[in-house]
């Protein structure tokens, strides 16, 4: 449901209501209770979706990408090293028992 903006011609009282789309606008001013209400035209509320959970293309700067990139790169190494440290440590272990 959108907010409308309203403002009295008579008093220039202005405000906001919350209303339906199908619900016709109101006339009568809340404040000074003459019929010289009009609805004015708004710019409209935009949504801008930003986080986790959304597209990972949607308002990514490229230094972004390229920090990014770069840090996922670095952690491929680390996981390779780990990977290759624990099967130096497995033939070990097996050497020993030997």
């Amino acid at each position: 449901m959108p907010t409308y903006d309203y403002e009295c011609d008579a008093c220039n009282h202005t405000f906001e209501l919350f209303q339906s789309i199908t619900a016709g606008h109101i006339r009568k001013c809340p404040d000074c209770g003459k019929l010289k209400l009009k609805r004015l035209i708004g710019a409209g509320g935009t949504i801008i979706f930003k986080g986790s959970g959304f597209y990972q293309t949607d308002y990514r700067s490229e230094g972004y990408k390229s920090q990014e990139k770069a840090e996922r790169e670095s952690s491929t190494v680390d996981t390779k090293d780990k990977k290759e440290s624990k099967t130096k440590k497995k033939e070990t272990k097996k050497n020993v028992k030997d």
